[in-house]
């Protein structure tokens, strides 16, 4: 199992987690997502190691950003 931390920035409430954990769901591989709204970390959790690209891809289309790494 991995598990990766990020930290996501522009999230102001729970519609927002929801449109987060939503998105990063739908990423292969993928078995669990954890988000707290309030210090904005999203903890991602996979059976392999999941391609970071495409975690910020589904940040990005939920509407919001990965703080730069």
């Amino acid at each position: 199992m991995s598990t990766t931390t990020y930290t996501v920035v522009g999230m102001t409430c729970g519609h927002c987690v929801n449109a987060v954990t939503e998105e990063v769901s739908q990423v292969p591989g993928v078995t669990a997502v954890n988000v707290d709204l309030a210090s904005g970390g999203l903890t991602v959790t996979s059976d392999t190691p999941v391609d970071e690209s495409a975690v910020r891809a589904a940040v990005e289309e939920a509407g919001y950003e990965v703080a730069g790494r």
